[in-house]
C-alpha cells in the first residue's frame, strides 16, 4: 500500500540570510524524506513587525555583532560559499519572492529557483531586487522569463504572497526560514533536524496557547 507524501509548508524570504545558510540542508531532508513542499515566501519586513522582530538594519551593535559571528560559524558548518556581508544586503526581495511564487504556482521547479536567487545575493554580489537578475535566474533554470515576471506582477500571485504572510503570522512564524508541519513551527535551520525528528516518529504536534 502507497503512502501519502508528508506535506509541510516552508515559510522564508529570498533574501534571508539563514534561509540561505540552511538551503542546501532543507532540501536534502526533504529529499531523504520524500516531502511534500509548499513553499510560501513572506513579507519578511511585516513579520518582523508583527511578531515583534526588529530588521537587521535597526538592531543593536551587540546583535549585528552576534548574527556576523553564527553566519561565520554556520558558514564553516555546512561548506558554504558565502560572503556574509554582501554588497547588496539589505535589499528589496518582493520580486525574487513573487517570482518563486510563480514558478510554484506555474508547476515549476521552485527550489532550483529559490537557490539560483540565494546564490546571486550571497555568492555573486548581485542585487536580487533588479528585474535582470531574476531574469538570468530563471533562464538558468529553464523558465519562461516573460512568463514568469509578468505573473509574479499580477494581482493573483501577489495576493498569496500577502496570504503566506497572513498564515504565516497565523501558525507563529517569526523569521525566515520556518518549517510548518502539522500546525507546528521550527523557526530557524538550526531546528530542520527537530522537523525530521517529528516527522519521522509521528508525535502529536506541540501546539502552545493557539
Amino acid at each position: 500500500m502507497s503512502t501519502a507524501p508528508v506535506k509541510v509548508d516552508y515559510y522564508f524570504s529570498a533574501m534571508s540570510s539563514f534561509a540561505y545558510v540552511g538551503n542546501a540542508a532543507f532540501h536534502a531532508m526533504a529529499k531523504r524524506l520524500s516531502l511534500d513542499v509548499t513553499y510560501r515566501p513572506v513579507k519578511l519586513g511585516e513579520v518582523f513587525a508583527r511578531s515583534g522582530g526588529v530588521a537587521v538594519k535597526d538592531r543593536d551593535p551587540a546583535r549585528l555583532r552576534n548574527r556576523l559571528l553564527e553566519l561565520k560559524r554556520w558558514k564553516l558548518h555546512h561548506g558554504l560559499e558565502m560572503n556574509v556581508e554582501p554588497k547588496f544586503f539589505p535589499t528589496d526581495p518582493t520580486l525574487a519572492d513573487l517570482s518563486i511564487i510563480a514558478v510554484q504556482e506555474a508547476g515549476g521547479d521552485a527550489a532550483a529557483l529559490i537557490t539560483a536567487i540565494m546564490r546571486k545575493l550571497w555568492v555573486e554580489e548581485q542585487n536580487i531586487a533588479e528585474r535582470d537578475v531574476i531574469a538570468a535566474c530563471l533562464d538558468a533554470c529553464g523558465e519562461d522569463r516573460e512568463a514568469v515576471l509578468k505573473a509574479a506582477d499580477s494581482d493573483a500571485i501577489k495576493a498569496i504572497y500577502a496570504a503566506n504572510t497572513e498564515r504565516g503570522l497565523e501558525v507563529d512564524i517569526i523569521g525566515s526560514p520556518c518549517v510548518v508541519y502539522q500546525g507546528e513551527a521550527f523557526w530557524g535551520q538550526d531546528r530542520f533536524f527537530m522537523a525530521e525528528e517529528a516527522i519521522l516518529s509521528g508525535r502529536a504536534p506541540i501546539i502552545i496557547g493557539r
